[in-house]
């Protein structure tokens, strides 16, 4: 994602501050003064970067997955030093029209027979389960369900522990490869209705990643994709 980030910054004709990874981390000591900072790193890296940038009014967009339990701490540090980032779990703007499609079919499956769940697909080296998306899609959806009020992770657990109909289950599963798929079925006694995303590659998240960053320079708050594409209106 780095390099595939790095390059379309400069064909966007963007200047590369500095570079980070395993062998040269950010650091308080390593840290530059930038426009706006792009973090793609792993979910215990994530908060420590976030709240440096935060510290160092760099805003700041991140990819991140997996260190949402700490997203309340994150937004009042941001809001208390005014400093800007966006998360998001996914940046490709397909995925995001696909959560809007799926909030829409969910409202008009409300009081039809069928019931729901969830499939998601990535690479090995994935290392979080569900995933961001997968886990962002399933609030979408819930949030526009009458019936559903959680979800669940159900790799390697009995089929007999999800037949509570307010629970939507969501299956993991880790292929070599894979960028990234998920998929949404409404499933009855007589039909199967599946609505899906399919990356073809890791292009579509790091453009999203690109011009979001372009967007938040200037402001101050907690941002995300739905105010970036103005879905409200």
């Amino acid at each position: 994602m780095g390099q595939i980030i790095e390059r379309l910054a400069i064909e966007r004709g963007h200047e590369i501050a500095a570079k980070y990874n395993s062998q040269h981390p950010f650091t308080a000591e390593s840290c530059v003064q930038a426009d706006v900072a792009i973090e793609f790193s792993s979910p215990e890296l994530a908060v420590d970067h976030l709240k440096l940038c935060i510290e160092n009014q760099i805003p700041v967009i991140t990819g991140t997955t997996g260190w949402y339990s700490h997203y309340d701490d994150i937004k009042a540090h941001c809001n208390h030093h005014n400093s800007a980032i966006f998360t998001a779990t996914n940046f490709s703007l397909g995925v995001n029209l696909f959560f809007e499609m799926s909030k829409r079919l969910t409202q008009l499956m409300t009081n039809q027979p069928y019931t729901l769940s969830i499939e998601e697909i990535h690479h090995t080296e994935k290392k979080d389960a569900p995933s961001g998306t997968a886990i962002t899609l399933a609030e979408t959806v819930i949030s526009a369900s009458n019936i559903l009020k959680n979800w669940d992770l159900i790799n390697d657990k009995p089929s007999d522990e999800f037949e509570n109909q307010s629970m939507l289950p969501i299956k993991a599963l880790r292929i070599e490869g894979v960028p990234g798929t998920h998929s949404l079925q409404f499933e009855s006694e007589v039909d199967i209705i599946t609505l899906e995303h399919e990356a073809k590659s890791r292009l579509g998240f790091a453009t999203g990643a690109v011009v979001a960053a372009e967007w938040i320079v200037g402001k101050t708050g907690v941002f995300g994709m739905r105010d970036l594409l103005n879905f409200e209106n």
